[in-house]
């Protein structure tokens, strides 16, 4: 049977935020963006293992909350997601046939339903797949000056979210490919539609949101509050 290993991309600075610190050290109710999200993760009792990579200057700093954890080991990340996420596989010590989740450092609201959700639906087909959920607004695409060129059909299209989930050796396979063509990917998906896998879509929900303005944060921690009430304090520190 294969194992199921998760890795966080947690090398960025999160620029759009205009903070001080690194996206991924906001706190919400005294834990950060980052302890969040893979307190999500390790919610997750047969997760093997997961990996964080960190700003190769961070590796050093005493491991807080849920980077503590036995199950959790960090790595230096790169430049891009992509570079963090490589690095990241690279240090699992998993097989190939075995899963991963790729999961945002600063996507914090992830449920335990909907993290299930993926897992089953992924592990049942064998065919990797991400949290998605449909685009309810009407989209619009622009030319040069911000003139509507055409409006798209908003039935076939989702917004990709994470966990990704993908076999751990097609992953690493399909993003040392992109990085061999020069090709920039945004997601784990992306690499893996172009290397010609199949990738399904699993629906998510709003409330998994990922932090990239300030207006998010206050988001971020309704949403907390909403999956977690009074339990928020104890996610993911069992261990």
């Amino acid at each position: 049977m294969s194992d199921i290993w998760a890795v966080v991309p947690a090398a960025g600075s999160g620029s759009r935020l205009a903070e001080s610190v690194a996206k991924q050290y906001l706190e919400i109710d005294g834990r950060s963006l980052l302890d969040w999200s893979v307190a999500a993760l390790l919610s997750y009792s047969d997760l093997r293992g997961c990996v964080v990579a960190l700003p190769e200057t961070d590796l050093e700093i005493e491991r807080e909350g849920c980077l503590r954890d036995g199950r959790v080991t960090v790595c230096a990340g790169g430049a891009s997601r992509a570079e963090s996420v490589a690095a990241g596989l690279r240090a699992l010590p998993a097989s190939d046939e075995d899963w991963v989740l790729v999961h945002d450092a600063a996507r914090p609201c992830l449920s335990q339903s909907e993290l299930q959700s993926l897992i089953e639906e992924v592990t049942t087909s064998g065919v990797g797949g991400l949290l998605a959920v449909p685009v309810t607004d009407t989209l619009k695409r622009a030319d040069e000056e911000s003139r509507v060129k055409t409006t798209l059909d908003r039935d076939a299209i989702w917004r990709a979210q994470t966990p990704q989930m993908f076999r751990v050796g097609e992953l690493r396979g399909a993003l040392a490919a992109a990085e061999d063509k020069g090709v920039a990917v945004t997601d784990e998906a992306s690499a893996m539609e172009a290397e010609g896998f199949e990738v399904q879509l699993v629906r998510g929900s709003i409330g998994n949101l990922k932090v990239t303005y300030a207006s998010d944060m206050q988001l971020a921690a309704f949403w907390l509050q909403q999956l977690h009430g009074q339990d928020a304090d104890t996610l993911g520190r069992e261990n």
